[in-house]
């Protein structure tokens, strides 16, 4: 059995290897406690990239 979890995007769960399909989660995490983490994870690194002036759209012009 692997050591590693992935969250669930299905069922809003952290899973081990035998979850469901990979196309349905996140991961994988080394900790079940990173892959409970993981929306919030996702939601702070758009924020930086939302906000990132290399890749803000709104900066460049045409």
């Amino acid at each position: 059995m692997s050591d590693e979890y992935w969250f669930c995007l299905k069922h809003h769960t952290v899973e081990g290897e035998d979850g469901c399909r990979n196309a349905d989660r996140l991961g994988p995490y080394a900790t079940s406690a990173e892959a409970s983490r993981a929306l919030e994870k996702v939601e702070e690194r758009n924020e930086s990239w939302d906000n990132d002036p290399k890749w803000n759209d709104e900066a460049l012009e045409d």
